[in-house]
């Protein structure tokens, strides 16, 4: 039997203070969903939904230990349809409570490209890449 493709459909973030978390995604214009628990913040993501639940109670799910927060490995992204909103985007990050990791430049790739981290230190990278152009709905189409 054939897997379907993985598909990316809800994005869990750790946080230590969803409701903080909560306002700092709302600040950034993204739409909050259902506000089934006060334990859980969902928001709308372009096709995806994004979630901010404890991170204690996120690890314990996962049958994990909850680790001192720091770089993962994993920066999450949010494509932009010119440079100047990748600055914007990310002077409105830090004016939420976020912080500016990298501010705006030129990438090796071609793009414009920053990183912020949340107040949770969630890594976002904000860019420009004029090889993945955005469609309509701001959905990112993929060459080939």
């Amino acid at each position: 039997m054939a897997l379907p493709p993985l598909r990316a459909t809800l994005i869990t973030l750790g946080v230590r203070d969803v409701e903080r978390a909560a306002r700092f995604y709302a600040a950034l214009g993204m739409k909050r969903g259902v506000k089934a628990a006060k334990d859980v913040a969902f928001f709308e993501a372009g096709g995806v939904v994004l979630a901010g639940w404890g991170r204690a109670d996120l690890a314990k799910d996962a049958g994990l230990e909850d680790s001192k927060p720091g770089f993962s490995g994993v920066a999450l992204a949010f494509n932009v349809s010119d440079e100047a909103s990748v600055d914007t985007t990310l002077q409105a990050a830090e004016k939420a409570g976020g912080r500016i990791v990298k501010p705006g430049g030129r990438a090796f790739w071609g793009g414009y490209t920053g990183y912020f981290a949340d107040p949770d230190r969630h890594l976002w990278e904000v860019a420009y890449n004029p090889g993945f152009p955005l469609d309509e709905s701001g959905q990112i189409e993929l060459p080939g």
